[in-house]
C-alpha cells in the first residue's frame, strides 16, 4: 500500500470525530482527495469507515440513556431513502471534487456557528419539531450525504444545536444514528454499481485504523466538553475544503 501516513491520519480523524458523535466522512474524503484516489473508492472508503466509528459510540451512547427514538425515527425515516438515492445517481468525478469542496466548506460553517456553548447537563428550553420538519431535514441531509459519501452528522448535528432540539448530548447521539443508517445507505447505493478500481488492502487498512481511533475517541466523549473539538474540527474541514477546491477547480 502506497501513503501509509494516510493510516495514521484515519486513526487520528476517528479519535477526534468519534469524541463528539461523528463519523469523520468529511474528513476522510478530504485527506483521500488530495491522493488523486478514484473518487468511487474515496466515497466507499469514508462510508464504511464511517460505520465503523459510529458503531462503538452509539452503544456507549445507548448504554448511557442519551438516545431518545422517539425523536430520532422522524428523521431517519426519511434520510435512509434520500441517501440511497444521492449513492445511486451518477455523477462525474469532477462534479464529485467540487461537490465536496463546496459542502466541506458549507459544513465547516455550519460546525463552527452551529455549536452549542452548554453542556448536557445545563438546563434549556428546548423547542419542539413537528414530523414534517424532522423529515425534511433529515431527507435534504440524507440526499446530500448520499451524493458526496458523508454521514451527514456534521450538517445534523448543527442544525439540531441552532433548533435547540435537545441537550448536546442527545444530539450526539442522534447524529451517530444518523450517520449510522445513512453511510449503511450510502454503501448499498454504491454497491450497484462498483468500480473494478477499488484497493480493498487499503480500504481494509484504513477500516482498521479508525476502528482503534473510534473506540479510544468514543469513550473520551462522556468526558470531554464537546465545544472546542467541535471549533477545531470546523477548523480543519474549512481548510480541507479549500484545499480539495484549489486542486480540482
Amino acid at each position: 500500500m502506497e501513503h501509509w501516513e494516510i493510516i495514521l491520519f484515519f486513526l487520528v480523524i476517528a479519535f477526534l470525530y468519534s469524541s463528539v458523535g461523528f463519523g469523520g466522512g468529511s474528513s476522510y474524503l478530504a485527506v483521500l482527495a488530495l491522493y488523486s484516489l478514484p473518487y468511487q473508492e474515496i466515497r466507499l472508503t469514508a462510508l464504511v469507515c464511517n460505520v465503523i466509528v459510529v458503531v462503538g459510540g452509539l452503544y456507549i451512547y445507548i448504554k448511557n440513556g442519551q438516545v431518545n427514538w422517539k425523536k430520532i425515527i422522524p428523521i431517519t425515516i426519511f434520510s435512509v431513502p434520500m441517501a440511497y438515492f444521492g449513492a445511486i445517481l451518477k455523477i462525474s468525478q469532477a462534479t464529485f471534487f467540487l461537490l465536496l469542496g463546496f459542502t466541506l466548506i458549507v459544513a465547516a460553517v455550519f460546525l463552527w456557528f452551529g455549536t452549542g456553548t452548554k453542556t448536557a447537563n445545563e438546563k434549556e428550553d428546548y423547542r419542539k419539531t413537528t414530523i414534517l420538519e424532522n423529515g425534511f431535514l433529515g431527507g435534504a441531509i440524507g440526499f446530500l450525504s448520499g451524493l458526496v459519501g458523508i454521514g451527514g452528522g456534521i450538517f445534523l448535528s448543527p442544525m439540531l444545536n441552532l433548533m435547540k432540539w435537545d441537550t448536546a448530548k442527545k444530539i450526539a447521539a442522534t447524529s451517530s444514528f444518523f450517520i449510522l443508517v445513512n453511510s449503511l445507505s450510502g454503501i448499498s447505493g454504491q454497491l450497484t454499481n462498483l468500480s473494478d478500481k477499488i484497493d480493498m488492502y487499503r480500504v481494509f487498512c484504513l477500516c482498521l485504523s479508525v476502528f482503534i481511533g473510534g473506540q479510544l475517541g468514543a469513550r473520551m466523549s462522556l468526558k470531554w466538553n464537546p465545544l472546542v473539538i467541535k471549533r477545531v474540527t470546523a477548523v480543519l474541514v474549512l481548510v480541507a475544503g479549500i484545499n480539495v477546491l484549489v486542486k480540482y477547480w
